[in-house]
């Protein structure tokens, strides 16, 4: 198991939210799942980029810090989907003013981005 080697800074907020949502496809898996993308293999389709076993990893960092609650139906063949918590839901509204911001800086930010040939 992964053990830190510098303790976690939470004396902000600011830290605080950045340890929630520090892991690539966090963001992502919360925006998918709120748009209604509960599935772990829908959600794997929607980021074929990022490794199953990565998401998986990051569903349950979200499960643990009360994010994103995991259902386990019992049927055969077995069957999870994942939804927001009302927490989770919180972060809605933070998310697209995130996206808001970057569409709105598009132009200047984009070409910095962008392989040079």
């Amino acid at each position: 198991m992964y053990e830190r080697k510098l303790p976690v800074e939470l004396e902000c907020g600011l830290h605080l939210f950045m340890e929630v949502m520090n892991g690539k496809w966090k963001i992502n898996l919360i925006w998918c799942i709120y748009n209604g993308i509960k599935r772990p293999g829908e959600l794997h389709s929607k980021m074929p980029k990022a490794s199953r076993r990565l998401l998986d990893t990051q569903l349950m960092q979200l499960t643990n810090l009360g994010i994103v609650t995991k259902t386990i139906f019992d049927q055969r063949p077995s069957k999870v989907e994942y939804d927001l918590t009302v927490l989770g839901l919180t972060l809605i509204p933070v998310i697209e003013v995130t996206a808001q911001w970057g569409e709105s800086h598009r132009s200047v930010l984009e070409p910095l981005f962008q392989k040079k040939d």
